[in-house]
């Protein structure tokens, strides 16, 4: 329109009458005419691994690991432990652009809790938690799965299939942890230790609660209706759903069983803890048991 000529005086309208007219800047006009500035890349000293060599080494991560759906955090952890050393933005960037971050829910704020303060403990065998869920095998049906977790190690404590789900069934697993972190199974054996559990009728029952007493355990269920109370328990069924119960298939209960006391060994020894720098359940374990004994 600049460029156009008055039909009254012949002559150009120029820039600066157009940008008056239409109550533009000059800048913006002048800015536009310019071709776009080359993108600067990113300051910082540059990593010996191109993004290829880098992305290459992120899929063998990936393919050697024996869980799916690990997320950026946990594969940085797992290329320095193979000696490949870069940032963890970098990692997030990569797996981003190679489609390789798992999927996850689009979450919604949540207002105050009635639950505002922290379940996890600093010493193993100060909390455990335990909670139950629901799997299917192709020939006796569904079958309940019960679990226990420590609430400082995020270890598998105890874990048991069975049909049906009993309170005596639910009892396994903390017989299980008892039996293998404990000196023996008898009364009082662990006294100073809380169980966190919901209010499922396995768990409020009598029988459940008088096994509590007798072993000296301290009975912590959660707030009604708020699953974050037993987070630590939640949290690791969660895990087990996505690494094992969603993806195989199970014919019949002791298969199942069998299955998850595998999962059980393999999680704790393999199994990488953020909140723990990356650690696994066990050496956490072991990291605790050898501080408490240099300062015994």
């Amino acid at each position: 329109m600049s460029r156009a000529a008055s039909p009254s005086t012949m002559r150009c309208y120029g820039t600066a009458l157009v940008c008056r007219v239409w109550e533009l800047p000059r800048s913006t006009v002048y800015a536009r005419r310019l071709p776009p500035a080359p993108l600067k890349a990113k300051g910082g000293p540059r990593g010996g691994w191109t993004d290829a060599a880098l992305t290459e080494q992120i899929r063998a991560v990936l393919a050697r690991s024996s869980f799916v759906g690990e997320g950026y955090r946990k594969v940085w952890a797992r290329l320095r432990l193979s000696g490949v050393r870069t940032a963890r933005g970098r990692v997030l960037r990569l797996m981003r652009e190679a489609g390789l971050l798992a999927p996850t829910r689009v979450g919604h704020r949540r207002g105050p809790q009635v639950h505002d303060g922290t379940i996890r403990t600093e010493q193993p065998d100060e909390m455990w938690g335990t909670d139950a869920t629901a799997c299917f095998t192709t020939v006796e049906g569904t079958a309940t799965v019960f679990i226990a977790v420590d609430h400082c190690t995020q270890e598998c404590i105890g874990i048991h299939a069975a049909k049906p789900g009993t309170r005596f069934e639910a009892l396994e697993p903390l017989r299980q942890g008892i039996r293998e972190h404990f000196a023996d199974y008898g009364a009082n054996v662990a006294a100073g230790l809380s169980l966190r559990h919901d209010h499922g009728s396995q768990y409020m029952s009598d029988h459940f609660q008088d096994e509590l007493r007798f072993l000296g355990i301290r009975s912590t269920p959660a707030f009604v209706a708020t699953p974050e109370g037993n987070g630590c328990a939640e949290r690791f069924i969660r895990t087990l759903k996505e690494q094992l119960l969603w993806i195989e298939t199970f014919a019949t209960v002791e298969e199942l069983r069998l299955a998850l006391m595998a999962f059980k060994q393999r999680y704790n020894e393999q199994w990488l803890v953020e909140r723990h720098g990356h650690r696994t359940p066990s050496a956490v374990r072991a990291a605790s048991a050898s501080t408490a004994g240099v300062a015994a």
